[in-house]
């Protein structure tokens, strides 16, 4: 039934842990898996008077966030590797994660999302993290909501 799994990342424990899931998931039902991180867009810093010597410029700030994408990405490749699946990551920038992560389903022609119920933005154990649920309504596919249980 699901054979693209577009699993998305933000770094966070839980996220990671939902990637680790989705993983698994594929692995049962021999489906690829796309992993993607999706970082804000550079914002330059125009409201200062004078700009930090250190600031970064819009390709060094993408190099480092690619950087970034793809340390979190290390483990679930490895993971995919190991259980036979294919495994594809990319990091793309957007300052709606939820608007990127629906658009790249529909690109990459995706038939589930595995995503954490939480990343980074919202811990909380009562309600579904931002991102999690701007996606659910943005979706015209399934999305699998993975939630970890704290007790």
């Amino acid at each position: 039934m699901f054979k693209k799994i577009l699993l998305p990342t933000d770094g966070s424990d839980l996220s990671n842990a939902a990637i680790d899931a989705g993983i698994e998931f594929a692995k049962q039902i021999q489906a690829e898996v796309i992993a993607v991180f999706v970082a804000s867009n550079y914002q330059y810093p125009i409201y200062i008077d004078i700009i930090p010597p250190n600031t970064p410029t819009e390709e060094e700030y993408q190099a480092a966030m690619r950087n970034l994408g793809d340390s979190y990405f290390e483990k679930a490749k490895s993971a995919a590797l190991a259980a036979g699946i294919p495994f594809e990551s990319m990091t793309r920038f957007n300052d709606s994660p939820a608007k990127e992560i629906a658009h790249i389903a529909q690109e990459r022609h995706c038939d589930l999302i595995f995503i954490g119920s939480h990343g980074r933005s919202g811990v909380g154990q009562l309600l579904l993290g931002s991102t999690t649920n701007k996606v659910l309504s943005l979706c015209n596919i399934p999305v699998l909501v993975h939630r970890i249980k704290t007790h």
